[in-house]
């Protein structure tokens, strides 16, 4: 059985002071590692401090974006060395926001889990399809197609290890989100896109989860589908209670 996966995307939000004690709030509280994996995924000069207060918890402390270089002249960008540095144990590669506000393709996408893995860092990749591509039906094609481009030329024990986010593009940060059956759909097009590139096994160790206006009340009707493993939380995400109660709503019964 995969164990469920529940990461906060805090995106460009709070000071280091509000980080690490949101940290130190809810250190204790959440479900042990084998029942959910909890992750908050913060802004980077965040991460060294947070990691060391979530030290001896099951809380694991994520980077929302990286570079596939390990230096260079690549000002303001962030280094797989230096988060491997601070502890981080996953990234976040590929969010829609990313790929339209800051130029990211499939190819860097691509290049950059390649050097997450590296540096031993998990790769957490979303891939989801704009209204319009959704309007055009066109969502199975779309996310295929960034599944595809994004695993290309990694091998089956980093594909297990791997977490796919399906975040349909309207759905973010908009307080619309699919429903818990079409996304289900989508989910299984992830995994039988991965089934196909290399084998049932690996696509059965894989990870996905479900991001788009995920709140306390709702996640559990994403939890109760076959193809969905966890959430990629936003807003919601933000407030230590809320992180808490969507984490204990993750648990299989």
């Amino acid at each position: 059985m995969r164990t469920p996966i529940v990461a906060g995307n805090w995106k460009m939000n709070k000071v280091y002071r509000e980080a690490v004690a949101f940290i130190e709030e809810v250190k204790g509280k959440t479900p042990s590692k084998d029942e959910v994996e909890t992750v908050i995924c913060a802004p980077a000069l965040f991460l060294k401090g947070m990691n060391e207060a979530a030290e001896g918890s099951d809380i694991q402390i994520g980077a929302q974006t990286m570079h596939f270089e390990d230096s260079g002249a690549f000002t303001g960008e962030i280094s797989p060395l230096a988060l491997a540095d601070a502890g981080v144990t996953y990234t976040i590669i590929g969010h829609s926001e990313r790929r339209e506000l800051f130029n990211e393709t499939d190819d860097s996408v691509n290049r950059k889990l390649h050097a997450a893995y590296y540096h031993n860092i998990i790769p957490i990749m979303c891939c989801g399809e704009t209204l319009k591509e959704r309007e055009q039906h066109k969502t199975a094609e779309v996310v295929k197609k960034q599944v595809e481009a994004g695993v290309k030329g990694l091998d089956r024990e980093n594909v297990k290890r791997l977490v796919i986010a399906y975040e349909p593009i309207w759905a973010i940060g908009t307080g619309r989100s699919s429903s818990a059956g079409d996304a289900n759909e989508t989910c299984a097009v992830i995994r039988n896109t991965i089934a196909e590139l290399y084998d049932e096994e690996t696509a059965q160790a894989l990870r996905i989860q479900y991001g788009g206006s995920v709140k306390p009340d709702n996640i559990k009707s994403f939890m109760e589908q076959e193809h969905i493993d966890g959430a990629l939380v936003g807003g919601a995400s933000l407030a230590p209670d809320s992180f808490l109660d969507m984490a204990k709503e993750a648990k299989y019964e």
